[in-house]
């Protein structure tokens, strides 16, 4: 009924001449326990069940990337790869206790990451960043409201600054080419038109040893506070 009702939506958004995006927000849970936009595979999945992966985007939350167990970059990193990146919700949920708190962004690294990878999908082609976030119960003057938009745009434009420069610097960019070259070479392409019982008798007939190589984690880690 789902699937339906979102082709039907979009059937009539196209009949009245509506331009703009649908989107999809994933979420693991709530108002359901169990829900089936849980995360941006999830929802990919189903828009291709349903002949709607080029009709509706997704509009990537950070806390609901949390929730769902990923990193912000990386559902954007997927969305991109997918071709359903639509927009985002950069507010954040608390870690620890599982909750959707939708507290306003004030991490300037993560945002930096989130932003890399907007800026590297060609960045925003409809929405933008929203923040559909609110004060902490806590928070009860009138100023917290004003001061927590302020620190929240001064961290996204921190943020986007950042990603800009190591977009720019191609640093990290090459790391993460080196990282996956060889399957650009000729055997690594070969592999992908190939078959397991071929490939084991490659392996065997020449001998093949491949050795791992290092991820350099840290090296990268470091790379990124550079810029922040």
């Amino acid at each position: 009924q789902a699937g339906r009702f979102l082709q039907m939506s979009v059937e009539y958004a196209r009949k009245i001449g509506f331009k703009g995006a649908i989107l999809i927000e994933p979420k693991p849970q709530e108002p359901t326990k169990h829900q089936y936009d849980y995360d941006v595979a999830t929802v990919y999945g189903f828009l291709k069940d349903y002949g709607l992966e080029n009709e509706v985007k997704v509009n990537i939350e950070q806390g609901h990337a949390i929730l769902a167990g990923h990193s912000f970059e990386h559902e954007l990193a997927l969305a991109s790869a997918l071709g359903i990146f639509g927009s985002i919700d950069m507010n954040r949920n608390d870690y620890q206790s599982g909750w959707d708190t939708d507290q306003f962004p004030n991490s300037v690294p993560e945002v930096a990451l989130a932003y890399y990878e907007v800026l590297k999908a060609g960045g925003f082609s409809t929405g933008g960043t929203n923040f559909d976030a609110k004060l902490r119960r806590q928070s009860l003057d009138p100023q917290d409201l004003i001061l927590a938009h302020i620190g929240a745009m001064d961290v996204c434009a921190k943020g986007m600054k950042a990603a800009a420069a190591m977009l720019e610097d191609g640093r990290l960019e090459a790391a993460r080419d080196a990282r996956y070259a060889g399957w650009d070479s000729a055997r690594g392409l070969g592999l992908l038109d190939s078959n397991l019982e071929t490939i084991n008798a490659q392996v065997k007939s020449k001998n093949l040893n491949p050795q791992p190589a290092s991820g350099r984690q840290e090296m990268l880690e470091n790379l990124v506070n550079r810029y922040l």
